[in-house]
């Protein structure tokens, strides 16, 4: 591993680290209630492709604070396409770089049918599981994979993750309560 590839690892970290204990941490520290103001920071920071945080495992968290269900899983699909649209325009705008520098044109051209092919399902999938989707939307920006449908795919794949996890909290709850 090169000293560049530990160093950005390193202020990944640092960045994610300062980020929970700034918001969250420090709520929980001082025993108060975890604010929607700190899910949505750490929710937006943690699906922008360079910060790498199992943000998902916020949902159940905050619901167990008593937050609306309805409301986190808004709150987080707004957060998530938020920083999906910035890693997309990230990845368009250094299109031309990574090809000519980095693939080449021959093997971007055959990468780009297949990305035609099954990005849209990629995309979906990815959102759809707590898999690094924000990488997904990073390369559908590269290969300059329509826009419009990058998001309608991660929006459906959002949604589904997020209600199945509010859904799956609120029987697990449900079921606690009927064994006490």
């Amino acid at each position: 591993m090169t000293r560049a590839r530990i160093t950005a690892a390193v202020v990944t970290a640092l960045v994610a680290i300062f980020l929970v204990s700034t918001t969250v941490g420090r709520e929980i520290y001082a025993g108060r209630t975890p604010s929607l103001l700190s899910f949505g920071v750490v929710h937006f920071a943690g699906y922008l492709f360079f910060l790498l945080m199992p943000v998902e495992a916020l949902i159940p968290v905050y619901q167990a604070e008593g937050h609306s269900a309805e409301l986190l899983v808004a709150l987080a699909v707004s957060t998530a396409l938020a920083a999906q649209a910035i890693d997309y325009g990230i990845g368009r705008a250094f299109s031309d770089q990574v090809i000519d520098g980095v693939i080449g044109q021959a093997r971007y051209e055959r990468f780009r049918a297949k990305i035609e092919r099954w990005g849209g399902w990629a995309i979906l999938f990815f959102n759809l599981l707590p898999l690094s989707s924000p990488n997904m939307l990073l390369v559908a920006g590269i290969v300059r994979y329509s826009a419009r449908r990058a998001f309608l795919f991660s929006l459906a794949g959002l949604v589904g993750k997020y209600l199945g996890m509010v859904y799956l909290f609120d029987l697990v709850t449900w079921w606690a309560a009927r064994g006490s």
